[in-house]
């Protein structure tokens, strides 16, 4: 009688009041508070098997079954009470692969059991991540589930010194100073966090490689790093200086070509898999933004990726990214990867993935889809996603990324002129041995991982859509408001509300209908569409938005870069015709008059300051519909939340009032009916420097 009692306090405190003490965020997802059904779960765990990652997932299932019911849960040797059954098929199951599970309820001795199944250790980890989400989202139903993709990474862009290229939650999770001899215990909470979403990579290093980090001593701490990760399923990889033969080996040269080269790549491949056995690859950046690379000695992309694919063998993969640029203008950006790359469609090695960012340009607020993922039939196309959100407001505004993502995934491509090849299909590989998505991680030493409470969002439906990016955005939202938070529809339905509206609401705000890349040099931090002094013509915002007393807009047409034409005809469709696009993309392809009618009926000039106003608005609206979910959350993370959308409602307005004087200053038009002026002059905005915002090193 007591136990009930107990339980039904605890569903009335779950349900009906706000947590009893102050939260931090460092549980992410995985809090495990009570729920109301706590006389259903079960109260053991049993298991015949044993093995590292067999005791990660026994040590989860009795914390969290432990902490959801209030109750402790026990290791049994059988079912003598209501059971969570691990078992490892006796015969394999096709259907579930290496990494799948299958949960499915009945009974055993009398007593109810949910069996978690699968034909790995790694396979009934994941089963026991999804089983007691299925508890705290209020789901529980038999399931069978495997993952669509086989590497779904995370792109740690961390610097040996500690700091992070486009970090905004601290220093880098690796100290290296102090490894391989200390071990932080977040290291642990950090592969929990990622198996229970289905991540099993982690690249350890920034892309902008240093030689160092293929010393012996940093392979020593990268070991430390992968045993440590091991029984979560997750393998080690390193990004490769592609000049490293001659950094540390001594040569003259790092032709990929080279006889010696070779043989220097080989012998470092061998001496990594002495130290980590289940090492996965390397990933490279090679000719872009000055980084060296096979063109450096007249080779190709293919040269490269080939040489150091050679070396691995079957041991490991080459993730060899499409992210290159010339050092000389000769053409529009978003045409260079194709041009470099569509080529050697079928020429790379077996073992070789081209990964591709998901627009052709660089993480912006909106973008087309990449076209590669339409040309290049022949060869594994690795997606990058950004979930660090180098131009999306850092970590202060939100803007949740699960709708960015899946808006890239379900584009299609029409790949070899076939309606449904979508680039989910791509990436899934469906007609390749490898496929593999990564994300460029926003986790760092901030005591919340990510900067601010909602952008651990970005990192759970970056997994989530990784294991299936045919997954829901929406659906990923509201399983994370409730694992996160609380399972209260008063609470939930609002909240994924604002969730799936944001990016849209920071978009406008940044770069509406199609405007791109406008942020202020190197930090990339506030408006900058006046930039023009730039070494590079396409380091400038002026290069990409082209306004001037007659329009606005970059022409990607037959009669401007004609970029369009690098997707199939029937993908051109959608963006050829301004007058029937989508107008979100309108000025990514088109140069307009800014008397042009809109799809409004309004003149362009009228559309945009109006779109730029609207998500100020709607940014600091954001504040009033966190402000009604105070009863629903601790204070604490309460608290941070509503001021960092004081931040996002506050730099929203001042992307507006730049944008708006320096648009004005170049159409010299009235502004609209309800638009107001700037606060302040253009040349005000034109003046705010910010030498140390973080992230940019």
């Amino acid at each position: 009688m007591r136990l009930r009692l107990v339980h039904a306090l605890c569903a009335l405190i779950c349900l009906f009041a706000a947590p009893a003490f102050a939260e931090d965020g460092y549980d992410l997802w995985l809090r495990y508070k009570p729920v109301a059904s706590a006389d259903a779960v079960p109260r053991a765990v049993v298991t015949q098997s044993d093995s590292p990652t067999v005791r990660a997932a026994v040590s989860e299932l009795q914390k969290g079954l432990s902490d959801l019911s209030g109750q402790t849960v026990s290791l049994a040797g059988n079912v003598s009470a209501p059971s969570v059954v691990l078992t490892r098929n006796a015969a394999p199951d096709a259907a579930l692969g290496n990494e799948g599970f299958a949960i499915r309820k009945g009974t055993e001795n009398g007593q109810p059991v949910t069996r978690i199944s699968a034909n790995s250790d790694i396979g009934l980890l994941y089963g026991a991540f999804a089983y007691l989400r299925q508890i705290q989202t209020g789901s529980i139903t038999d399931t069978t589930d495997a993952p669509k993709v086989k590497l779904r990474l995370l792109n740690h862009w961390d610097n040996l010194d500690g700091t992070v290229e486009r970090g905004y939650a601290g220093w880098s999770l690796w100290d290296w100073w102090r490894l391989p001899d200390l071990k932080d215990p977040r290291y642990v909470d950090y592969a929990r966090a990622n198996a229970s979403i289905g991540i099993n990579g982690t690249v350890l290093n920034n892309v902008n490689a240093k030689a160092a980090s293929l010393t012996a001593p940093y392979l020593d701490k990268a070991a430390a790093l992968a045993d440590t990760f091991r029984p979560y399923g997750i393998r080690v990889y390193l990004s490769a200086r592609f000049s490293a033969p001659i950094e540390l080996g001594g040569l003259t040269t790092a032709d990929p070509l080279d006889p010696q080269v070779r043989a220097w790549w080989k012998a470092k491949a061998d001496e990594i898999y002495t130290k980590i056995p289940d090492f996965g690859g390397f990933l490279v950046k090679a000719n872009s933004e000055g980084q060296p690379g096979p063109q450096d000695y007249g080779r190709t992309q293919e040269d490269g990726a080939n040489m150091l694919a050679e070396a691995l063998g079957d041991r490991g993969v080459v993730m060899w990214r499409a992210f290159v640029y010339k050092a000389e203008v000769a053409d529009d950006r978003h045409k260079q990867a194709w041009n470099e790359f569509k080529p050697h469609d079928g020429k790379f090695a077996p073992n070789v993935l081209v990964q591709v960012k998901n627009g052709a340009i660089d993480f912006q607020p909106r973008e087309p889809f990449h076209p590669l993922f339409g040309a290049m039939p022949k060869t594994p196309l690795m997606m990058e996603f950004q979930i660090t959100k180098e131009y999306l407001g850092f970590a202060t505004h939100l803007a949740y990324l699960g709708q960015y993502f899946e808006e890239a995934l379900d584009a299609d491509t029409f790949q070899n002129g076939q309606k449904g090849w979508t680039v989910a299909r791509v990436v899934e590989g469906e007609n390749h041995k490898l496929s593999g998505i990564a994300g460029v991680a926003n986790i760092g030493t901030d005591r919340n991982w990510s900067g601010s409470d909602f952008d651990q969002a970005n990192w759970y439906a970056f997994g989530r859509l990784a294991w299936n990016p045919q997954g829901s955005a929406g659906d990923i939202a509201a399983e994370w408001a409730k694992m996160t938070f609380t399972t209260d529809a008063r609470f939930v339905k609002p909240v994924v509300d604002m969730m799936m509206t944001s990016r849209e609401t920071v978009a406008d705000y940044m770069t509406p209908l199609g405007l791109h890349h406008l942020m202020d040099t190197g930090h990339h931090y506030g408006p900058g569409p006046w930039v023009d002094n730039l070494e590079r013509p396409d380091w400038n915002p002026v290069y990409y938005h082209k306004a001037d007393t007659n329009g606005i807009g970059f022409d990607r047409t037959r009669t401007g870069s004609n970029a369009l034409s690098q997707y199939d005809p029937k993908a051109q469709a959608a963006w050829a015709d301004p007058r029937k696009m989508d107008e979100r993309y309108l000025l990514w392809f088109h140069h307009l008059s800014w008397d042009y009618k809109t799809k409004s009926g309004r003149p362009l000039w009228d559309e945009l300051m109006l779109t730029y106003d609207k998500g100020a608005k709607d940014a600091a609206a954001l504040q009033q519909t966190w402000a009604a979910m105070k009863p629903y959350v601790d204070a604490e993370r309460y608290q941070a939340i509503a001021s960092t959308l004081g931040i996002q409602a506050r730099e929203a307005k001042w992307w507006r009032d730049a944008s708006v004087a320096y648009f004005q200053s170049k159409s010299g038009r009235p502004l609209p009916a309800g638009v107001a002026a700037p606060e302040k002059t253009l040349e005000y905005y034109k003046s705010l420097k910010f030498p140390y915002a973080p992230g940019h090193h």
